[in-house]
């Protein structure tokens, strides 16, 4: 008895099972060479455009699905990453694995979370337990935006994310705090606040002495003065935004708009302004800065802020960490800029 063509994807005793399909299947399906189907399939260069087209639409119509060993037997990656950590609290380094694993979960590729919680002996361990997986790259997020030491030279590429390497050979991804300190006060200057202040965390902390910086500058462009004839340095703290605060009015009651270093540090502000029955926006506007969304959607009332981007540097640091996998590994340091998060605690001056 006779038997029918077989097409592809079956076998000569009927369909293969559904993602059983092999890449031989893919190339007859799609008219070229295993060898070509693998390439492209593999985002190698040497293929065109619509050879990797026809092969991907093949693959597709076939649930073709390649042995993730096999790959990394021929690729010599394992298709995982790690990510090290030192944020005890997870407020900067969660958004920045939201934004890395979205950018990762598009190319298949694991994650492997590690929080060193501050311990440089933790930190080695996990260094070590992250190299004996083969993993092909790091991503190590620090705990503050100030510089870190290097890890030094590894056998796979490494990113800094939020916390900038101390070499400059390495490459860093960091926030703009001073633009972040002048979008705030350029905020305020628009919505026609002359009479701004400026609260602040640590002075010990690079980003509290940026955001300030960025904030005189703008201010001195506008020819206007800082209010409270100083920057008031403390803790990143509602407690310190609080004592700040009454401070600050003894000192200058006619001010009309707060900038705060921190959503913690805003709400204390609110605070004070509530009980000295100084109405927020209409006679003293509130911005603050993280948009920690705890904080500053539940402020009263709810927080303008200064997002910090934290998903976009994950999203960032991922590809660039793509990149450098394939041979493509940058250095120095690059910035994110901030993004204005408006609510109901700035508005125009009446």
């Amino acid at each position: 008895m006779s038997r029918g063509p077989i097409e592809p994807g079956s076998s000569a005793d009927g369909p293969r099972p559904a993602g059983r399909s092999t890449l031989r299947d893919v190339a007859k399906l799609a008219g070229v060479s295993i060898a070509t189907a693998s390439k492209a399939l593999n985002n190698q260069p040497q293929v065109r455009a619509e050879t990797r087209a026809k092969v991907i639409q093949a693959a597709e119509a076939l649930s073709f699905s390649p042995n993730t060993l096999a790959q990394g037997l021929i690729t010599q990656r394992s298709g995982t990453v790690g990510l090290l950590t030192s944020d005890l609290e997870g407020r900067f380094s969660i958004p920045i694995l939201m934004g890395a694993e979205d950018a990762f979960g598009s190319d298949q590729t694991s994650v492997f979370l590690c929080d060193a919680r501050g311990d440089n002996l933790r930190e080695r361990h996990h260094l070590r337990a992250l190299l004996s997986r083969r993993v092909d790259g790091l991503i190590v997020v620090g705990a503050r935006p100030d510089a870190r030491p290097s890890l030094g030279e590894l056998p796979v590429p490494v990113i800094y994310a939020y916390s900038p390497s101390d070499n400059p050979a390495d490459l860093s991804l960091v926030t703009d705090n001073v633009g972040g300190g002048r979008l705030a006060v350029d905020h305020l200057i628009r919505h026609g606040r002359r009479r701004i202040a400026h609260i602040t965390g640590d002075p010990s902390y690079g980003a509290a002495q940026d955001r300030a910086r960025g904030a005189l500058d703008r201010l001195a462009q506008e020819g206007l003065p800082l209010a409270g004839d100083q920057v008031w340095f403390g803790a990143w703290s509602e407690a310190w935004g609080r004592g700040a605060t009454r401070m600050l009015l003894q000192r200058d009651p006619g001010i009309d708009a707060i900038f705060a270093g921190s959503d913690e540090i805003a709400r204390g502000v609110l605070d004070v302004l509530h009980q000295e029955k100084l109405a927020v926006p209409a006679q003293v506007a509130v911005i603050g800065f993280d948009n920690w969304n705890i904080l500053a959607v539940n402020a009263r009332p709810p927080l303008t802020t200064i997002d910090m981007n934290l998903e976009e540097l994950g999203r960032l640091a991922a590809q660039r960490l793509f990149a450098a996998i394939d041979g493509t590994l940058g250095s120095g340091i690059e910035t994110i800029g901030p993004r204005l998060i408006t609510r109901e605690s700035t508005a125009p001056l009446d």
